[in-house]
């Protein structure tokens, strides 16, 4: 079936091929912490943790949206969501559409039999919205994986050089709004390696979402993606012109974080290091998330993926113990990061 095969190249892809920006990076580059000599902090009583409506999550780190659908994403989703259980942190799905056209692939989302108490982020285009979903397929979508909340991701430019792509976003915003409103589970805003403008987060502002996740360029491309998938030169062109659209993920979170003060927002996109993580929540998440460094090891094993999200963890800590900071709200809060 074509959605199964178009899923099974996307991790294919992401496993064998370079997908990444390679014009600009996600611009956390541009930053550097002053480091501080005398930190006058025991590294040990340094609190990473954060909560997320009620839940307690061991750090600011979450699994951002890769796939689901087939088996071997049912095996990446176990081996991902059993790390984060592991280490309490949380988890987005990949795309959960296929489950309403291939019932049968819904077992490769569900994964709290491995994960009984993480946070997960259940995961569907918004674009759908002009394609039949409503209410009650948001509805199923969350409730048949038990996750807590759901991500809305965007996607206008993946949809425009897929052949196969949904094309119409006409008029979202008043969907989302509308939902926002009749669903019992909040609602997050996602882009996928592009960005939020100043100009949509304003339009976000209104629409009773609960956040955003900026998910910004300078990681993995897309549309660079799409062109690895394409079956004729012409289309092959169009993902190579724009595998460097985007706005880079630091000055997009800068941008959110000045309009959207009452939205939870996240940021994700071309995060490589626990000091990525830490420039990230200094400039405005509240989260952050990670999703192509964790894929090839998700293939292998749990015990791969903790030993990555560990690195991710103990980076972020060494960061703000050289900074002085005992805690994420004083991360938040600091003035030791300086544009280079």
């Amino acid at each position: 079936m074509e959605i199964i095969d178009r899923k099974k190249d996307h991790i294919e892809i992401c496993l064998d091929k370079d997908v990444q920006f390679d014009k600009f990076s996600s611009g956390f580059d541009d930053y550097n912490f002053e480091h501080q000599g005398l930190p006058e902090i025991d590294i040990d009583e340094i609190d990473l943790s954060i909560e997320l409506f009620g839940k307690k999550l061991s750090a600011p780190i979450f699994v951002s949206s890769m796939t689901g659908g087939l088996d071997q994403g049912e095996k990446i989703n176990k081996n991902l969501a059993q790390a984060c259980q592991n280490l309490g942190l949380a988890m987005g799905m990949g795309s959960q559409r296929i489950t309403l056209e291939v019932p049968e692939s819904l077992a490769t989302f569900q994964v709290r039999d491995v994960a009984p108490d993480i946070f997960i982020f259940a995961n569907v285009g918004a674009v759908q919205l002009n394609y039949g979903y409503g209410e009650k397929e948001l509805n199923y979508l969350v409730d048949s994986i038990n996750a807590n909340a759901l991500f809305l991701h965007l996607n206008p430019l993946q949809e425009a050089i897929q052949p196969e792509g949904d094309k119409n976003f006409k008029n979202l915003i008043e969907k989302i709004t509308d939902l926002s409103k009749k669903l019992p589970f909040p609602i997050f805003i996602k882009e996928t390696g592009c960005g939020i403008s100043k100009q949509l987060a304003e339009k976000l502002n209104n629409t009773g979402i609960a956040g955003i996740d900026v998910s910004g360029g300078g990681g993995t491309s897309w549309s660079l993606i799409e062109a690895y998938r394409a079956k004729n030169p012409f289309q092959a062109k169009l993902g190579e012109t724009f595998k460097n659209w985007g706005i880079p993920t630091s000055q997009s979170l800068i941008n959110v974080n000045k309009i959207s003060k009452d939205k939870i927002i996240f940021a994700s996109g071309g995060i490589r290091s626990g000091i990525d993580v830490a420039k990230a929540i200094t400039l405005g998440a509240d989260a952050v998330g990670i999703a192509y460094p964790l894929l090839k090891p998700a293939t292998i094993s749990v015990e791969a993926v903790e030993e990555k999200l560990k690195q991710y963890i103990e980076e972020l800590r060494i960061s703000m113990f050289c900074l002085g900071l005992k805690s994420i709200p004083e991360l938040k809060s600091n003035n030791f990061l300086k544009r280079i």
